[in-house]
Parts: structure tokens; C-alpha cells; sequence
């Protein structure tokens, strides 16, 4: 039924304030960013449904109410979290995007929508008609007039709610915005009335020296020969590596696909699928691919992750002769020297990578790519880091689409949808579409906190192959 909404505006915007932090700091301050901090400097929107047909605090809640709170909790919350309520700006010397603590607010809007929760279907499945429910600023591409925090809380025609939250990724990592929204839940009203507080660590929003690292032209001659001298195809960072060989390889055979700037025909032409795994079909696939008695155990990250790889390869048909490549995020606040302080508040995370021939990818056991996974995953050390940092440094350009680059982002320890912006915990809590709508998301299922939701972008032509090869293992 949710088609039906897709075509026609149901969603009236009826109030749009700027909000400032409670606590107001100093202008001038400007936060460096690290190379991880700049990779994606857009809004990454998810919406919170709140449609609890047995909490009668959520059906009495006016929206007028609702928006109060919420204002006066993400006061308080940028207060403590000033950056957020800053704006980029390129520093002239070198032309990279910093934080400018300058104190302009973030923007929160109300909006009201005859729909009904209940109209739209699953809500895990994505949904255009979840666009209209985020607030997305007017800036004319000008990062530096772009607010870095937007909502919209929008009251539907049957009592429910939904919340739409964009943040910039130059601000946050997932566990970082999570701590974020998990601070602002907890200031809100509601759950002040509640008494129910969230303890969080301070938030920490100086970047350190080793994510800075690429920042400063400090290395030294004799250390810069002999970087000069190695092959530009290896950096010390798998993933770095691999992605090279992988642009190189689609230039050779002619199926590079540049994007024009401003274009996003690509992006639109993605379907966004999301494949509920249930914890006990998790369990099943693991004894189904590792036996019973083997002394062999592994995580539900490795299991899903191996297969969605093996899944969408022979989905997409790549050549025997191929490179394959499986990339994932892997958060480095414990594997730097020293460790990231508690409450690190930028980007921490880089991508592990694993490739191989398409030949042996379609013949190699789940057993094998788990091992293979978890050595990447180890290989991130402070050394790793360091050649990753560098090989980001440079002028940024957006990642062409690659089909034989499988990218995984684990959200299962970032449980968005208990996040309590209002009467209980959300229905669910969707993302919309990414930057690269490609990227696989895992994110933990509402009411099986052992299962894992699958999100994932394919074309069209390819959907019912992937479909097919990613499920038939659970029949």
C-alpha cells in the first residue's frame, strides 16, 4: 500500500526553527578534521518510527509537545556536543574541509501527514515516501552553509510518529552518532519525566595526532625517498590496495563507470532490499557451513558476511578471472597506539579488505573466507592506520561504482532502534539511501535481538539472482 504515497505530497512542513546550544562556546574554534572525518562530508539521514498502539503516552502526545521536547533536548545536547552545531569551512592553505565551532545551530522542523503508520507496510523495506519525512537543507553544494544537524519530527494521521535525523558523516562514525542520539534521548523531556538517564562518557571531539597524521607534511626526506620508491600500487593498507587494483582492472576492461559531478542517475537506480536473517537461521546457516563438532565457532558478522560476499559475486556474474574483493568497516578507537579516548566523537573506522580471483570465491568454503575475514580484521593495527590515513590524503573524489567490491558495514552493536526520542523504543529505525546506495548494511532486528536485518542496494536486473543465491542456503 505504501505506492500509493510515493506520487503526491502527504507531508505539510508547518514549523522550522534554528536551535542553538543551551551553553554557547567560543567562535573562533575551529576542530581539524582527519581524512576519515572528510570522506563523506553529506547527510546520512535515518528515520525512527514511534507507533506503539499499546502506549497511550505516545497516542496522547500533541505535536506541539513533541516538539518542545525535542528542542530543548538537543539544546542541551549541543551544548555538550558544540561541534555539531558548527558548519564546515576549507582551510585556504590546502583546501580540506575543518569543523568551524561557530556556533549557527542546528535545524529541527515539524510536519504533520494524514498517512498512517500502518499504510506504509513493512517498514523495514525502504520506502520513497520516507524522503518526505527528513528535513534535507537548501545549501547549493556550499558545505560551509550546510547545518550539520537536521530533524524532523512528523505526527501521522493515526497518532504515530515518526523522528527523521540527518547528521554529517564529517561529524560522527555510527557508534559516535549513536552516543549522540543516545545524549539527546536522554536530555529530551520525556525521559527526564522518566528519570530514566543514559550515562555516556564526555564526548571527545579533538581528533588525534594519528588520525591527523596524513594533515602534517612532516616526514622527512630520507623517509619520503624511500616512500617514493615503492610501487604506487602498495600503501601498506589492504583495502587502499585493493581498491586500486580494482579501478585499474574496470578501466582496463573498458566497464569504468565516472560519475559528473552533481549526477546521481546511479544512485536512483538501486533498489534498496532488506533480507531479515532470524537468530536461529543464523545458527542454522553456522551449523550448515561449519558442522556441529568441529570446535569451529564464529561470529554472526562473519557467517553473514562471508555469505553475502559469496551471494552477491555469483549474483552479479563477475568473470571467472576477476578480482573480487570484500571490504568492511573495522573501528580502530582499541587498535591504536595509544587507544582512542572514550567518547572520541569523529571517524574511527577503515575499511579491512579481502580479495580474490571470482574462480576461487565461487569454490572456497565459508570456513575459509571466515578465516580470511578475521586476518583482515586483525591486520588493522597503528601501523595499518597510518598507511590508510595517507593513502586517503589528496584530493577527494567519489568511489565510481565497482560490482566486484562488496562493501559491509556492521551496525548490529548500534541498536538505533532503541533510542527512546519519545514514549518507548521505536517500530523501527530505517536509513535512507547512502552516498554508495551499494553498501550492504547489517543492523540488529527490533524484536530478535539475535537476528540481523540485511539493507542492501542492487540494481534491478540483478535482485532476484542475489535474492535466489543469498537465501537458498537458509532453505
Amino acid at each position: 500500500m505504501a505506492t500509493q504515497y510515493e506520487n503526491c505530497p502527504p507531508v505539510s512542513i508547518t514549523k522550522t526553527v534554528s536551535v542553538y546550544p543551551k551553553i554557547l562556546h567560543p567562535q573562533n574554534k575551529v576542530v581539524s578534521l582527519s581524512n576519515l572525518d572528510r570522506q563523506c562530508p553529506t547527510l546520512m539521514y535515518v528515520v525512527f518510527f514511534y507507533n506503539n498502539p499499546l502506549s497511550l503516552a505516545c497516542k496522547s502526545l500533541s505535536l506541539e509537545s513533541a516538539f518542545s521536547n525535542l528542542k530543548s533536548g538537543l539544546e542541551e545536547t549541543l551544548s555538550m556536543w558544540y561541534p555539531a552545531a558548527g558548519r564546515l569551512s576549507l582551510n585556504p592553505s590546502d583546501g580540506k574541509l575543518n569543523l568551524w565551532c561557530n556556533n549557527k545551530g542546528a535545524i529541527l522542523a515539524e510536519a504533520t501527514s494524514p498517512v498512517r503508520i500502518s499504510d506504509l507496510g513493512d517498514l523495514s523495506q525502504y520506502n520513497k515516501f520516507f524522503e518526505k519525512l527528513v528535513f534535507k537543507p537548501d545549501f547549493a553544494g556550499n558545505f560551509s552553509e550546510m547545518p550539520l544537524v537536521v530533524a524532523q519530527v512528523t505526527k501521522f494521521g493515526c497518532g504515530g510518529y515518526s523522528i527523521g535525523i540527518g547528521t554529517s558523516h564529517s561529524l560522527f562514525d555510527g557508534p559516535a552518532a549513536y552516543d549522540f542520539l543516545s545524549a539527546w534521548s536522554s536530555a529530551s523531556a520525556i525521559m527526564k519525566q522518566k528519570k530514566d538517564i543514559v550515562g555516556l562518557y564526555q564526548p571527545v571531539h579533538e581528533r588525534p595526532s594519528i588520525l591527523l597524521l596524513a594533515n602534517n607534511n612532516t616526514t622527512s626526506q630520507a623517509v619520503k625517498g624511500v616512500v617514493d620508491k615503492l610501487p604506487k600500487t602498495t600503501t601498506g593498507a589492504a583495502a587502499i590496495d585493493h581498491l586500486y587494483q580494482l579501478i585499474m582492472q574496470a578501466a582496463t576492461e573498458g566497464s569504468l563507470l565516472i560519475k559528473s559531478p552533481g549526477s546521481n542517475s546511479t544512485e536512483n537506480s538501486y533498489l534498496l532490499k532488506t533480507f531479515h536473517l532470524s537468530g536461529a537461521l543464523i545458527e542454522t546457516l553456522k551449523t550448515k557451513f561449519f558442522g556441529e563438532n568441529d570446535g569451529f565457532s564464529c561470529s554472526s558478522f562473519e557467517v553473514v558476511a562471508a555469505h553475502l560476499w559469496k551471494a552477491r559475486s555469483k549474483a552479479l556474474g563477475l568473470r571467472k578471472e576477476t578480482m573480487a574483493c570484500l571490504q568492511f568497516a573495522v573501528d580502530t578507537r582499541n587498535k591504536v597506539v595509544p587507544p582512542l579516548p572514550n567518547g572520541f566523537s569523529g571517524n574511527a573506522y577503515v575499511l579491512a579488505s579481502v580479495a580474490l580471483p571470482a574462480a576461487q570465491l565461487d569454490q572456497i568454503s565459508h570456513k575459509d573466507i571466515v578465516d580470511k575475514i578475521r586476518h583482515a580484521k586483525n591486520s588493522v593495527n597503528n601501523e595499518y592506520v597510518k598507511a590508510y590515513m595517507e593513502g586517503l590524503d589528496g584530493r577527494q573524489a567519489s568511489l565510481p561504482p565497482l560490482k566486484e567490491l562488496t562493501l559491509v558495514s556492521d551496525w548490529t552493536r548500534m541498536p538505533f532502534h532503541k533510542l527512546q526520542l519519545l514514549h518507548g523504543e521505536a517500530a523501527y529505525a530505517s536509513p535512507l539511501v547512502s552516498p554508495i546506495p551499494q553498501v550492504a548494511y547489517l543492523m540488529q532486528n527490533p524484536t530478535d535481538n539475535k537476528g540481523i536485518d540485511v539493507r542492501i542496494g542492487l540494481l534491478p536486473h540483478n535482485l532476484d539472482a542475489f535474492s535466489y543465491y543469498f537465501l537458498s542456503a537458509t532453505r
